[in-house]
């Protein structure tokens, strides 16, 4: 997709493939720093609330506290209501699981889905990073292929595991995704409870699902999905040739228009599905597209949690 002068948008993703990738993925930590600190001006950048579990000092009940930290033993001494503040937990420990498998090896807009995995990391980073916070990244390009990355704090070690997801290898042709495989790997050992990202298409089977419900029980769950516009609908170009790139088996068609419409509520179906089984898991979820704005998505995604939090309409 380009503008009426045949250039790319601003807005989108930097190169991230062969001798672009070191100028890429600078240009992706000052887009990130720039667009997410500008647009946001001022708003708490956090992606979990700010409140957390360690207990601090009482005060009287004010009309729309949250009646869950009503403070017994202090209201009966007193005879009247009084909550238990708390203090806010410094030190958050975010772990993402970063799903590249060859379904993401693709892309018919401005990027490939695989650069959108990588941008929403860099911006997971940066909005999760500093106070003596840490973070750490389970990659996975295939099954039984899944690379742990440590979870550290500093911006050497974000620039670091931003690297190592780009530097990925692709998938070999024929080896499916295990995203389930990513998320038990995540879920045990047991981790002091923190925020979790996992960033996939969710395409395909949704074995996924029990797993992710187990993850969410213990953290805070982000759940960010990348799509590419021919994930949702095909276009009208006559005979074409399917390849599903996790299997390498490939289908001739003619994209008629009773093939399109099917394809289209087939996709959109398990779109639906899979937007359901997220909010079973109790996961927050963002969508990313390779043909939209992805700063101005999460920026709009990150201001709309702060607004729940504060007791607004998002």
């Amino acid at each position: 997709m380009k503008n009426e002068k045949g250039e790319r948008p601003s807005w989108a993703p930097p190169v991230l493939r062969g001798e672009r990738m070191e100028a890429g993925l600078r240009t992706l930590e000052l887009d990130v720093r720039r667009r997410l600190d500008g647009l946001l001006q001022g708003n708490h950048l956090g992606l979990v609330p700010g409140p957390g579990s360690e207990p601090g000092e009482a005060r009287p009940y004010q009309p729309g506290d949250d009646v869950r930290r009503m403070d017994w033993a202090v209201t009966a001494r007193t005879t009247s209501p009084h909550i238990r503040e708390t203090v806010a937990d410094r030190e958050l420990e975010t772990w993402l699981v970063a799903d590249v498998s060859a379904s993401l090896d693709f892309g018919t807009a401005l990027c490939e889905k695989r650069d959108l995995v990588v941008c929403a990391t860099a911006a997971v980073a940066h909005l999760t990073g500093g106070g003596g916070n840490r973070i750490g990244a389970l990659v996975s390009n295939g099954a039984g292929s899944i690379t742990r990355i440590p979870a550290r704090g500093g911006l050497p070690h974000a620039r670091g595991l931003v690297r190592k997801l780009a530097e990925t290898p692709r998938a070999e042709e024929g080896v499916r995704g295990d995203l389930a495989a990513a998320l038990e790997k995540l879920r045990r050992p047991p981790r002091r409870r923190g925020l979790a990202v996992v960033i996939s298409d969710f395409l395909g089977d949704m074995e996924w699902q029990r797993p992710l419900r187990a993850l969410g029980g213990h953290h805070d769950l982000i759940a960010i999905e990348v799509l590419d516009p021919r994930d949702i609908d095909l276009p009208d170009v006559g005979t074409v040739v399917l390849v599903d790139p996790e299997t390498g088996k490939q289908r001739e068609v003619h994209a008629s228009a009773l093939l399109r419409k099917e394809f289209g509520a087939a996709a959109h179906a398990h779109r639906q599905e899979v937007a359901a089984a997220l909010r079973r898991a109790g996961a927050a979820h963002l969508v990313l597209r390779t043909d939209s704005d992805w700063i101005a998505d999460m920026v709009r995604f990150v201001v709309a949690r702060k607004r729940r939090w504060s007791g607004g309409v998002a």
